[in-house]
């Protein structure tokens, strides 16, 4: 989130030059909205955008989405006090202007690596009548073994720990397939996602929806959790 169109478009550029895939946004408001219900590696945030300032945005992100993203502060405040204020709101990471491009490029990569590194620990959630064997990659389904290729079990795995959230399908090519660009095949998704649903039997008897969003993506989500 970037209200300085010059600034916002040198950082895209720095980033897609990278291999990164970039949303921008100019305002808060904006930005909120499609964080909230997109799925994201890492959050550019800017201290100060005429709407909102960027404490206050990461504070709603923090306090509202249902996953933990990784959130860069990058601004002209660059106090001790400033720093201290913003990692004590949940960044994990904090750059002052004038940004330099080898530096902004490897700390963007340091963050999400860590992310990546905390997702492909060796959990997963509870996902009844399913179990995932991550060091084998393997899943049951109630105790017996579905047959998947390894992009398949990767796509599963991915699902699972997005469980909840809708995911677009420019973020699953990018993260299953590393596919980056506007001009995206998004039918190899929609594919593997309708085997996968077939293969593991997803539906309201296995307790699990698997949705799709048009135009946009899709969501699987438990549909037998109650209430305590």
């Amino acid at each position: 989130m970037e209200d300085d169109v010059d600034q916002a478009e040198l950082i895209a550029v720095w980033l897609k030059s990278a291999g990164h895939t970039v949303n921008h946004f100019s305002s808060s408001r904006s930005f909120l909205r499609e964080v909230l219900r997109d799925s994201y590696d890492l959050l550019v945030l800017d201290w100060i955008v005429p709407d909102m300032d960027g404490v206050e945005v990461m504070t709603r992100v923090r306090s509202s989405a249902r996953h933990y993203t990784p959130v860069l502060f990058v601004t002209a405040k660059d106090t001790e006090d400033d720093v201290v204020a913003a990692l004590g709101a949940g960044a994990d990471d904090y750059m002052a202007k004038p940004l330099s491009q080898r530096e902004f490029v490897a700390r963007v990569s340091a963050v999400v690596r860590r992310g990546n590194v905390d997702a492909g620990k060796n959990e997963m959630p509870e996902l009844t009548p399913y179990e995932v064997k991550l060091d084998r990659k393997q899943i049951s389904l109630d105790g017996e073994q579905v047959e998947l290729t390894h992009r398949e079990f990767d796509l599963a795995v991915f699902m699972f720990r997005n469980a909840g959230r809708v995911v677009s399908r420019s973020h699953i090519l990018e993260s299953i397939w590393g596919i980056h660009g506007a001009d995206l095949n998004t039918r190899t998704v929609d594919t593997h996602i309708s085997r996968l649903r077939k293969k593991l039997k997803i539906g309201p008897e296995k307790g699990w929806k698997l949705s799709a969003i048009y135009q946009h993506g899709y969501r699987l989500e438990r549909t037998d959790l109650v209430e305590a």
